[in-house]
């Protein structure tokens, strides 16, 4: 059995096909091009965030030589803060985490096996997450100013900041939750 060839307009709908979907138009160019941008963000902020992590735990090792060092008396008072400033860097450590995370769950796979809290489905949630994590890491920055404040009522002014800025991202996270209903 001889097939015959096929008409020369039928070849030519199939090479403009093939065409079409080899190239992918500007679209998938460009998505490309966001993705790959992003994949680079994403591995900058997970080393950042690794980065954070050991610089803590040395911040954690060197409070701790000189919380036991019998040459030197360390105060309650700077030790409460050590500890606290050793929380905040952790902390920071996480935002960041959760953010290389959010990202990489936005633009790349959706269905990696991660704690209910750090799974992201859409831009709101990684928002969600990432104030939720800044209010907390402003408390605590608040707290270690708070415990080595020894005069004055400046202290007042950080704290109507710090507590402004608590109040604006929570409407902010009251209207995200809003805006999904």
């Amino acid at each position: 059995m001889v097939r015959s060839a096929p008409e020369p307009k039928a070849i030519k709908e199939r090479i403009e096909a093939a065409r079409e979907a080899s190239s992918g138009g500007p679209f998938v160019i460009g998505g490309f091009a966001v993705r790959t941008a992003m994949l680079v963000a994403v591995i900058a902020l997970m080393v950042t965030a690794v980065a954070l992590i050991v610089y803590g735990v040395i911040d954690t090792w060197r409070f701790l030589a000189a919380l036991f060092d019998r040459q030197y008396v360390m105060e309650r008072d700077e030790a409460l803060l050590h500890a606290i400033v050793i929380v905040d860097l952790f902390l920071l450590a996480t935002v960041v985490q959760v953010v290389s995370l959010g990202l990489y769950q936005l633009y790349f796979r959706q269905d990696l096996k991660l704690p209910r809290w750090l799974k992201i489905g859409d831009l709101d949630d990684l928002k969600s997450k990432l104030v939720g994590v800044c209010i907390t890491v402003m408390a605590v920055f608040f707290l270690g100013k708070a415990i080595i404040w020894d005069s004055g009522i400046d202290i007042l002014y950080l704290g109507g900041a710090v507590a402004m800025v608590i109040v604006a991202l929570t409407y902010f996270l009251s209207r995200i939750e809003h805006h999904r209903e």
